[in-house]
């Protein structure tokens, strides 16, 4: 017979209760990253040649799966939307998507966007907990995804992140929404979605992918969102608990907006003040059979490279 601590059996038994009442385990068992595995993160997308062109680069850079940051094809025609990402990335292709404050029209329903959403992620055999799009998380080949829909639907965004980071042990986890608050893009977005929701995403060591504003940039490393504190300046971003950055990726080809905002925590802008193009953000995981190190750079399509950074990941250490 074998006993266990009285402190070990009720650790399993929390364990156990959150894998049953979520369906979500701390790693997928069995699933690595694959060796430079490529992620392109976009968002307010559109439906154009431009968009089109965005969906072309992905492609031809290899990508493996796109993390969409909200705002589809602003026509309301999730059909469309889904035909175009399957003409050039195949109806098999991983394309994970928040939902954007110009998709809640068409979000539920038949042949809604999250019923597309959730048609390709059955094709897939992708298991998620909770409401896919709006408040949601998943694994794909070692990567923890949260997709919350904060400022747009649904509550209780930060507790539902906390909980599940706190929970998790993947080396990278990934939160991404659509809205911003004011000093977390360039342009002209007011708060919309609250700091909770950034700091509880970088307590617990995840990169914060967003959309919303018509531009890319990206922030140093902060050891605090909400006073935008800076623990380094380095291109070397070494993530942990407690530290991490954001992005906005918005130049997915609806257009191209101006520089409003300036900061010091900002490490890279390129908006229409800067000539940008469109693009997409591109991060390449396990870098080189390096578990805990990725690739990352912003590339238009005109094949100009903006901005190119490395990230360490130390969560768990």
């Amino acid at each position: 017979m074998v006993f266990i601590s009285r402190s070990k059996y009720f650790s399993l038994l929390t364990a156990l209760i959150f894998f049953l009442t979520t369906g979500v385990c701390a790693q997928t068992a069995g699933q690595k990253t694959p060796k430079n595995f490529k992620i392109a993160f976009i968002g307010d997308q559109g439906y154009s040649d431009s968009s089109r062109a965005v969906l072309k680069l992905i492609k031809s850079e290899g990508a493996n799966a796109v993390v969409h940051a909200g705002d589809f094809d602003y026509k309301h025609d999730p059909k469309k939307w889904d035909a175009d990402i399957n003409a050039i990335l195949g109806k098999k292709f991983p394309y994970f998507a928040s939902i954007g404050n110009h998709d809640v029209k068409k979000w539920h329903g038949a042949d809604g966007y999250q019923e597309v959403i959730e048609e390709r992620f059955k094709r897939l055999k992708i298991s998620w907990d909770g409401d896919l799009g709006v408040k949601s998380a998943f694994h794909y080949k070692n990567i923890y995804f949260i997709m919350v829909g904060p400022g747009i639907m649904g509550e209780d965004h930060a507790e539902y992140i906390d909980d599940l980071l706190d929970e998790d042990t993947s080396i990278w986890r990934i939160c991404c929404w659509h809205k911003n608050q004011t000093r977390m893009q360039v342009g002209g977005k007011k708060d919309e979605t609250g700091w909770e929701v950034y700091e509880e995403a970088r307590e617990g060591g995840a990169i914060i992918a967003t959309g919303h504003e018509h531009s890319y940039s990206r922030t140093h490393l902060l050891s605090n969102m909400e006073s935008r504190t800076i623990a380094s300046t380095s291109d070397t971003l070494e993530i942990r608990r407690g530290r991490t950055f954001a992005v906005v990726s918005g130049l997915g080809g609806k257009s191209i907006r101006a520089q409003k905002q300036k900061g010091n925590w900002w490490a890279s802008i390129y908006t229409a003040d800067q000539g940008a193009n469109f693009g997409a953000l591109f991060g390449i995981f396990n870098r080189n059979g390096e578990a805990n190190m990725a690739e990352f750079y912003f590339k238009d399509i005109t094949g100009k490279v903006v901005d190119r950074f490395w990230v360490r990941s130390k969560v768990g250490n």
